[in-house]
């Protein structure tokens, strides 16, 4: 076991009426505090209809853990693989985490990082820090290990949770194992979640930073019940026993949107990596599991679209797409399964700093793509270049204000100041976010997307700062100037391409492997001789290459070296996928550029050439041309037998 964190004073409560005088009580998040309103719609357990102080606020009867524990016990809460929670096992073993935690020291405003993969203890790890009035920052295991030491470090977390105790991601960092957390001592631990208020710290993401390092964005815990509250009320969270997959990454906010869910009564089914990364088994999936709900990115909407059937599971399947922007092209074809009935697909937008998504709107109609309006716990603002409104048909930087506006960054008081700025339009001391994204005024108070303002792009639903890789790559030996900007691949897919003066292209590309996510990591390195500048002499991107030229090997394959039709379809396949000029049977596929959408579209030809189901995990188990060829007539062999 760890040592004992330094003890911290729990913030008082606040905000939750008593039911015998106007003064308000302290409030707190146990089941007492179900009575402390008494309007029909919290005594009907339905406080997204509530309009109270302390319902407003996101605390009383809204706040997160109150809601969870008026769910009925005997439903099944999460399914993870073959594993089956109902809620009050789940309520059970929050409550045995919470009280290890708070026995540990763990309390309000202190920090636990959760090392541990996307699963049922992950599940039960966010709900019992959260009962012990503790805030969570997901540490995913699949981060390259300087990233998740990093995470830890800069965040000053007081505990570390991990899956065995070899897994610790920093040295000077208490750790403690979920087994330990979850170990029988008796009598099952009570459910009754500590006293919080809404400015109450409930979790910490990291996002990628524009000057070379992430930031931790602090979100408190009544803007994370407001989340919840304001999906009901735009309708895209309803319905009652709704079943909901969790598909993004924990430390990717969208998770947020995705496990909140439970505390509403919605069963939560986790989604594997494995599944994740191949539309077939993800389509299989949704109907397998008779999903209702599922968060996705449009790039992996697109492939999934093709796979849903009308006749497969609970249909129309509610598809929350976001994380980037969506194509003219995928929008009408969202468009029209929403006409046909075979989903509700609703466009929503957000910036972590907001608390995951700050506006919703409905894909139903052809026609130009937009974000939709802004959610009700949030005020819009749409400025031009001097902080003046903007009127309809007109663009503007986009800020947004309310009470799902974060804390701010992580013991990062001025980058805090620069984006979390005075709003002039709001109480004494009220901020709005800036976000950096530019928008269009449409009718009826919905907004058109036009990019970015600064180096931020969204790449397959992340949110990167291009200051952090170009960093990254400058830290590298020998480099002596880098440039990363958006393009495309020579399959018309976007990626990141990365120009370098100095340094060996497989070098840079081991050495950004070590230390970013791979979403973060360039499809292609460009060396230059030197860098285009402007007149004033800074650096010219208008200049560089946004499309990736055909490649050739390092080494031309000699006449004859492809053996049998096998592959000579990969290598076929491989050159229209990626562009690539010449292809060798030991050539690489994520050495030549290849990525995860890639992958998912090689699949596509040699399922439509062969008529041979080839999962997408064979690619990564498989990355050498050779190698792939020889998996393929396995399974073709298989299917003709």
């Amino acid at each position: 076991m760890t040592a004992v964190l330094p003890e911290r004073s729990a913030a008082p409560a606040a905000g939750c009426r008593t039911t015998t005088g106007d003064a308000p009580a302290a409030a707190t998040t146990d089941a007492a505090c179900l009575d402390a309103c008494t309007c029909d719609a919290c005594a009907a357990h339905t406080p997204d209809a509530c309009t109270c102080a302390a319902c407003a606020a996101g605390t009383g009867a809204a706040d997160l853990l109150a809601r969870l524990a008026t769910v009925p016990g005997a439903r099944t809460a999460v399914v993870a693989g073959d594993r089956r929670l109902t809620f009050d096992e789940l309520r059970t073993e929050a409550a045995a985490v919470a009280a290890r935690l708070a026995a540990l020291g763990a309390g309000p405003e202190s920090v636990v990082a959760l090392g541990l993969p996307r699963g049922a203890g992950l599940v039960t790890a966010i709900l019992g820090t959260l009962t012990a009035g503790a805030a969570y920052l997901p540490v995913d295991p699949a981060l390259p290990a300087e990233r998740r030491r990093h995470l830890v470090e800069d965040s000053g977390a007081d505990l570390v949770v991990v899956a065995d105790a070899t897994t610790a991601p920093a040295d000077g960092t208490p750790s403690v194992t979920l087994a330990e957390l979850t170990a029988p001592t008796g009598a099952p631990a009570v459910f009754a979640p500590a006293p919080v208020t809404a400015d109450t710290l409930a979790y910490v993401i990291y996002t990628s930073g524009s000057t070379g390092r992430p930031k931790g964005v602090e979100i408190g815990r009544g803007a994370v019940s407001l989340l919840l509250r304001e999906l009901e009320q735009t309708g895209a969270a309803g319905g009652e026993a709704r079943r909901v997959g969790w598909n993004a990454s924990p430390s990717f906010d969208a998770s947020v949107q995705q496990w909140v869910r439970l505390c509403r009564g919605d069963t939560l089914v986790m989604i594997d990596e494995e599944t994740r990364r191949d539309p077939a088994l993800m389509a299989a999936l949704v109907d397998e599991q008779a999903l209702t709900d599922l968060d996705i990115t449009p790039s992996h909407a697109d492939p999934l679209l093709d796979l849903l059937t009308s006749g497969g599971g609970p249909r129309p399947l509610t598809l929350l797409v976001g994380g980037e922007a969506i194509s003219p092209s995928l929008w009408d074809r969202l468009a029209a399964a929403h006409r046909s009935g075979l989903l509700r697909a609703v466009n929503v937008y957000g910036p972590t700093e907001c608390t995951v998504d700050a506006t919703a709107g409905w894909i139903d109609e052809p026609g130009e793509p937009h974000i939709g309006a802004v959610l009700p716990g949030l005020r819009m603002r749409l400025l031009d270049e001097h902080l003046a409104p903007v009127g309809p048909g007109e663009s503007g930087e986009l800020y947004l204000a309310g009470p799902r506006v974060g804390r701010g960054y992580r013991g990062r008081p001025a980058l805090t100041a620069e984006r979390f700025v005075p709003d002039p339009a709001g109480p004494e001391g009220a901020r709005m976010y800036r976000t950096g994204d530019r928008c269009r005024l449409l009718p009826g108070g919905r907004l058109a997307y036009l990019g970015r303002a600064d180096g931020q792009v969204k790449l397959r639903g992340h949110r990167i700062e291009l200051p952090e890789i170009e960093a990254a790559l400058l830290r590298t030996e020998g480099v002596r100037e880098a440039a990363v900007v958006l393009g495309e691949d020579a399959s018309g897919t976007a990626c990141l391409i990365a120009h370098h003066r100095g340094g060996d292209a497989a070098a840079l590309r081991a050495a950004l492997t070590e230390t970013l996510p791979a979403y973060m990591v360039p499809s292609a390195f460009v060396a230059v001789e030197r860098f285009a500048t402007t007149p004033s002499g800074k650096l010219d991107r208008s200049a560089l290459a946004t499309l990736v030229a055909a490649r050739e090997p390092a080494v031309a394959p000699a006449e004859g070296a492809l053996n049998g039709p096998a592959e000579e379809l990969i290598a076929r396949v491989w050159t229209q996928v990626l562009g690539a000029a010449s292809i060798g049977p030991d050539d690489n596929f994520f050495k030549l550029g290849g990525h995860s959408l890639l992958a998912i579209k090689l699949v596509s030809r040699v399922r439509a050439e062969l008529s041979v189901t080839l999962p997408v995990k064979a690619v990564y188990a498989n990355p050498r041309l050779r190698d792939l060829a020889a998996r393929i007539e396995e399974l073709t062999a298989a299917q003709d037998a």
